[in-house]
């Protein structure tokens, strides 16, 4: 979900394709890995649309890591 936070179509629609690629490239094939189903969601937050891909890319490989170590704990 990318909220408004008084940005343009334009923006909001930029920031929605640079976060789904990122999923895609990123957390998508350790998602395929896992032996149960799961629901992620994402929600961008203010900061999102100043943000280069660089970073987008650190956030997604952070979730990527709490998602794989909460799999391995268990």
């Amino acid at each position: 979900m990318v909220p408004l936070h008084q940005h343009s179509a334009v923006d909001r629609n930029r920031l929605k394709r640079r976060l789904r690629e990122l999923v895609r490239i990123e957390l998508l094939p350790a998602l395929r890995e896992l032996a149960a189903a799961s629901d992620i969601a994402f929600r961008a937050r203010r900061e999102a649309y100043t943000a280069d891909v660089d970073a987008l890319r650190q956030d997604v490989l952070t979730v990527r890591g709490r998602i794989t170590a909460g799999t391995t704990a268990s």
